[in-house]
């Protein structure tokens, strides 16, 4: 774990590194007119639950400035200006009568006049969309950059040329959101039902250098406009079009959103909205030391916990100030801003323990009062339960704070898997984790994987092969909480630490062989792969225990595991055989109330039929195999 983590720390020093472009010391104000450079939110909605919405203005020589709105429907509250002129915060509220359309906020100050832009939009419907997501779901990660390019046109585009060349590693290839529109019906076959994609964001426009070689923002986390598309993916129009084509074919898509700092390249860091913007500044700010552990200590000061909470990643990612009253109202205002406008329908949040957890309560609040069927999953990258379940909302902590998130990442869990099926550890470890959680408010929301873009891919641990991966696709899809894939990893892609991790879909580019979208492309291997976690995905849909039922350990051993999930009018048996040898096992199914007689199959093909008899089961498992038993109809 210790070493993932690492390679990741190195991986942001790399970004923020290369990105760094010192601010300048002050900001003079000009004379003049005054200017409008940037309005945030562009547009709100009428009806909504955030009214007055407040709106950022970034100019020039805004300082002194009265706001109008120009207009019907609109009327203007408060009015601030940061003390540089070049932000404007002010209070629009928008009447429950007013039509769509158009509109501008006239913004008066000493030296002229200007006009903000400023749109009024229709009620929100929320008809199929912001669905959120459950163990009904099965979630598929993937890379935009990095699954599909399926409009060459916005390879190089004019606003940011000389960043696309899929010779280098850390340069964009030109992966899109017309790319995974074009592979929906893929990714439905494969038995997913929701899309997490990483950061959409505008990112840098700049090629950055460190060490003598170049580097983009093509992952998404070096935001330089949370209001904005980033253009090698697309636009606004065809991520709504990629969400709309997703929701008619039944798939969920998740945003992945980042609250806790900015990229290197965001104008903020060299001219703050407001003085405490950000916990410090470029000169003069404190290093993250990523000591997680304090935020659930009862017995920590809160000098111990300020490095995690307010330390710059890497020493050079600048971190918001959640504290700071216009930054709080901004990114939650963002968050319902990207929801309602794409239409996602849950969220992933990135660094989740480094932001105050009374940020993630009022941000939840205002989240589940717009979208009440909304969720969201937390990164907390640790591998302790303990730590990792407190992060979990749902019932408040020892500081009286309940951040009601949904769920968590279950960091602890992946490692398990990937020493017990990859290395060939004892098996045991798996029940060992589970029995952890009681520590968790709800362990069925737990959203639970094999890997991610941060972490080197299964196929690269080593004892890796894939029988072990098809024995933790098993474990992974018949387990309890809300399973995820990793685009990839259902072709045994292989790939170490990061951008290595990151490939390009074998077939997502036009010309290129093999194509491992089509059957057709897939090697032998790949094909008994895909086919494996298709199958497990499928079965997964068709029965209710196997997303929803209890779990319940019915045999354990050094290398083999038989588990049931319970619902109320179904079991369904899972056994695994981690051993590299045959291996026969008999436990009792009385805890299951299956009577002497019943017969049970194999849904995965790999043991033959078994009978209850005298309240027991007796299976004969082949070696490195596992089996999903349901009573035989």
């Amino acid at each position: 774990m210790q070493k993932h983590r690492r390679a990741r720390v190195l991986s942001l020093v790399l970004l923020a590194a290369a990105f760094w472009v010192e601010a300048p010391t002050h900001l003079q104000p000009q004379s003049g007119a005054p200017e409008v450079i940037k309005v945030e939110p562009p547009n709100w909605w009428v009806g909504h639950s955030i009214n007055p919405v407040r709106v950022m203005v970034r100019g020039r020589r805004l300082d002194g400035a009265r706001v109008a709105a120009s207009g019907t429907g609109l009327t203007v509250g408060r009015v601030r200006v940061n003390p540089t002129g070049t932000y404007l915060f002010a209070d629009v509220i928008v009447s429950p009568s007013a039509k769509p359309g158009p509109r501008s906020l006239k913004i008066t100050a000493r030296g002229g006049v200007a006009e903000a832009p400023f749109e009024v939009l229709p009620p929100l419907h929320q008809d199929v969309r912001l669905q959120g997501f459950s163990p009904d779901d099965v979630i598929y990660l993937l890379m935009p950059d990095r699954f599909s390019d399926g409009d060459p046109s916005n390879d190089d585009p004019a606003k940011s040329r000389g960043l696309f060349d899929r010779q280098k590693s850390h340069y964009y290839h030109g992966g899109d959101f017309q790319g995974i529109i074009n592979h929906l019906p893929y990714l439905k076959d494969l038995g997913v039902t929701a899309i997490w994609m990483t950061p959409i964001y505008d990112n840098s426009d700049r090629l950055a250098t460190f060490n003598n070689e170049g580097f983009t923002s093509y992952h998404g986390y070096g935001a330089v406009d949370f209001y904005g598309v980033e253009e090698h993916f697309g636009s606004m129009e065809t991520l709504r079009a990629l969400v709309d084509a997703a929701h008619r074919v039944g798939l969920k898509v998740i945003q992945d959103e980042v609250a806790n700092h900015t990229g290197p390249d965001h104008p903020w860091v060299q001219d703050p909205p407001t003085p405490t913007w950000f916990n410090g500044t470029a000169a003069n700010h404190i290093n993250e030391t990523w000591q997680t552990w304090t935020l659930m200590d009862p017995h920590a000061s809160p000098a111990l916990q300020k490095s995690t909470l307010e330390g710059w990643f890497a020493n050079m990612l600048p971190d918001l100030n959640q504290d700071d009253e216009e930054c709080a109202r901004y990114l939650i205002q963002n968050t319902l801003w990207w929801i309602g406008m794409a239409g996602f329908d849950g969220i992933r949040q990135d660094t989740l323990p480094y932001v105050p957890r009374h940020f993630w309560r009022e941000w939840m609040t205002a989240i589940k009062r717009q979208y009440p069927h909304f969720a969201v999953v937390g990164e907390m990258w640790d591998g302790d339960p303990a730590l990792v379940s407190f992060f979990q909302g749902g019932i408040p902590r020892f500081d009286g704070i309940d951040t009601k998130v949904d769920s968590v990442f279950d960091f602890p869990l992946c490692f398990a898997i990937r020493k017990d099926f990859a290395e060939g550890k004892s098996i045991r470890d798996l029940a060992v984790t589970l029995a952890h959680d009681y520590l968790y408010p709800n362990s069925q929301e737990l959203v639970t994987f094999i890997g991610n873009h941060d972490l080197p891919r299964f196929m690269n641990d080593t004892g890796a092969s894939l029988e072990g991966l098809e024995l933790a696709d098993t474990f992974l899809m018949t387990a309890r909480g809300i399973p995820s894939l990793y685009y990839g990893d259902e072709i045994a892609m292989r790939g170490g630490n990061d951008p290595d991790n990151r490939r390009d879909f074998p077939g997502g580019w036009p010309n290129d062989m093999p194509n491992a979208f089509a059957a057709a492309g897939r090697s032998t291997d790949q094909q008994a792969v895909f086919e494996h976690l298709r199958r497990l995905t499928h079965l997964r849909a068709e029965l209710e225990p196997l997303r929803q039922g209890k779990m319940i350990n019915l045999e354990l051993s050094d290398q083999t595991y038989v588990y049931a999930r319970v619902t109320m009018t179904q079991a369904v048996i899972v056994a695994i055989n981690n051993r590299p040898q045959a291996e026969t096992v008999e436990f009792s199914v009385a805890d299951l109330h299956l009577p002497d007689g019943s017969s049970l199959r194999d849904l995965l093909g790999a043991g033959p039929e078994t009978i209850v008899q005298e309240g027991k089961i007796k299976l004969n498992l082949p070696a490195r195999t596992a089996g999903v038993y349901a009573v035989k109809d």
